[in-house]
């Protein structure tokens, strides 16, 4: 049997492929660096307070909007709804006109922005007329608009609408007559496809004292509602290295394939896992992004984490056989078969089936109704919560688990290494080239696992900053996205290149070749008497496959 490119190859080759991928690594990370602009930005709009007739808002052609040549806005300020707070209340609507105009100019979203996130902000001041529960429930009649650019400013197209519940918490600084509530932001919306140029929001947020709904919220003055969307210029960046790197790893895969079918042999399931986990990322790379750039996609959010999902749970499982051949510590005949590894890849399938059942319960239902959140109540962010520590808690312990098992072949190889003295001069600087190749690989290999569990539980955060309490500050660089991103398919590429089947044959001469393993089972023979059985056979087996090979 032949062997891999990985054994094969000659010095001066494997350091120009090396030093190659090194390089296009480095590209990946200046891409992201000096050309990339950040992820996402945000934008924080303060409402226009309009007063409007009660019941008005069922007419799905009715809207207000505060931005044209002739404004629906009948603006209230806060001296007319001091006057009449509680009869004015069911009159008030919050309109938010998306995006802002910039130096007098009215922008508008792009197709490349992706996606958009709203979080509202409540301004609650203090009334001694007016009763405020620290814990309380706000109901919101929210109606979600859009318009493009050839439309009439008034042709406003409704887009969803929903009465939601959301709970709000709300502390107060000092106990004086005079003084604002600080409250805990609140998520509105999330919409997976930015498909339109202009999105207009109609907040009402009405007051029945049969229902008691919004009794106690206290005296609201101001909302504020922060968007948050993606980059149109990073959306750019990425899509242009999936389109490069997607034909790439499809044309190393069917390269691979086609030198593993040359050999006499069916494929073993090291060869089969490289080529699962090629599929897995060419999934990951096709670049489905252009396709929103045409058509409205609302399920490309909920497709890209379930894209990732599947690279991860790949790429993870693929880690674990990667070590797990190479232990030399199976002796079945179920050594080519996942059977040997079904415990360590449930804890992997438990993951990220967990993960996805979560992700369809929220991303799944905003495909109907994008008010929807599962953030919006305390119950539901403990369990959303949950779901992103027990994450980061599995990832923190499968890598404990895989650098154990990647210790464990570095003990195979020290064993390995105590018997190459015996050998001849030739075969002992081959094999100790071959040690040396692998450590180095098992050592990239624990680097993009410790970078792909801290991309994954910093992508993690990064998504669910806006619902917690806190005021979390975190900014990553674009050059971490696309160096992670870049190491992925480096990673993949240069596996698959190495440990495809080699057509040299080291020794070439068929009688050296038994010698050779006679000589070397002899030696193995003299080994002390208080020599682990299993560790001699193991070494046996080792002499013939790499005499063989």
């Amino acid at each position: 049997m032949s062997g891999t490119i990985l054994e094969n190859l000659s010095g001066r080759k494997l350091a120009i492929l090396v030093s190659s991928l090194l390089f296009c690594q480095l590209i990946c990370f200046l891409i992201g660096g000096l050309i990339a602009p950040r992820p996402s930005s945000v934008q924080t709009i303060l409402a226009t307070i309009c007063m409007d007739m009660p019941g008005s808002h069922n007419d799905t052609s009715h809207w207000i909007y505060t931005r044209g040549n002739k404004p629906s806005c009948d603006v209230v300020t806060h001296e007319d709804m001091i006057k009449d707070k509680f009869r004015m209340a069911n009159k008030l609507v919050f309109v938010f006109q998306m995006p802002l105009p910039r130096d007098g100019f009215n922008l508008d979203y792009s197709r490349w922005q992706q996606g958009l996130i709203g979080i509202l902000q409540t301004d609650i001041a203090y009334d001694p007329m007016t009763y405020n529960k620290p814990d309380t429930e706000l109901t919101l009649d929210m109606r979600l608009a859009y318009r493009n650019k050839d439309d009439p400013e008034n042709d406003w197209k409704l887009y969803a609408r929903s009465m939601e519940t959301r709970d709000l918490h709300c502390i107060a600084d000092n106990q004086t007559d005079k003084y604002m509530y600080q409250c805990d932001t609140i998520p509105i919306f999330e919409m997976g496809s930015l498909h339109h140029d202009y999105y207009l929001l109609n907040v009402r947020i009405p007051v029945d004292t049969d229902e008691k709904m919004n009794l106690d919220i206290g005296f609201i003055t101001d909302l504020h509602l922060s968007t948050i969307y993606q980059n149109g210029g990073f959306t750019k960046i990425w899509i242009a290295l999936k389109s490069v790197f997607c034909p790439l790893i499809v044309a190393v895969m069917v390269w691979f394939w086609h030198r593993v079918h040359l050999l006499q042999r069916k494929p073993v399931l090291l060869e089969y896992m490289l080529i699962y986990l090629g599929a897995s990322l060419t999934f990951l790379n096709f670049p489905l992004e252009y396709f929103s750039l045409f058509f409205e996609m609302k399920f490309m959010l909920l497709l890209s984490d379930i894209r990732q999902g599947v690279f991860y749970a790949m790429l993870c499982s693929f880690w674990l056989v990667f070590a797990g051949e190479h232990m030399l510590i199976q002796e079945t005949g179920e050594r080519n078969s996942l059977k040997v590894y079904w415990r360590h890849l449930l804890a992997v399938i438990t993951g990220c089936v967990s993960l996805f059942l979560f992700d369809i319960c929220e991303r799944g239902v905003q495909l109907r109704n994008p008010f929807y959140s599962i953030w919006v109540s305390r119950f539901g962010s403990k369990i959303a919560m949950t779901f992103i520590v027990l994450g980061a808690i599995s990832a923190a312990v499968y890598f404990a688990f895989l650098c154990y098992m990647v210790w464990k072949v570095f003990c195979n190889i020290s064993i390995k290494r105590s018997v190459l003295p015996s050998m001849s001069k030739v075969r002992r600087i081959h094999y100790e080239g071959i040690i040396y190749r692998f450590k180095f690989l098992m050592l990239a290999t624990l680097l993009c696992a410790l970078l792909t569990i801290i991309g994954f539980v910093l992508g993690q955060v990064t998504d669910s900053q806006w619902h917690w309490n806190d005021n979390v500050e975190i900014e990553f660089s674009s050059a971490f996205f696309t160096g992670v991103y870049g190491m992925w398919n480096i990673y993949i590429a240069s596996m698959i290149i190495l440990y495809a089947p080699s057509h040299k044959r080291w020794p070439s001469d068929n009688d050296q070749t038994q010698e050779n393993i006679m000589g070397e089972e002899i030696e193995f023979s003299n080994l002390p008497s208080d020599s682990n059985p299993s560790e001699i056979s193991s070494l046996t087996q080792f002499a013939r496959k790499t005499a063989l090979d």
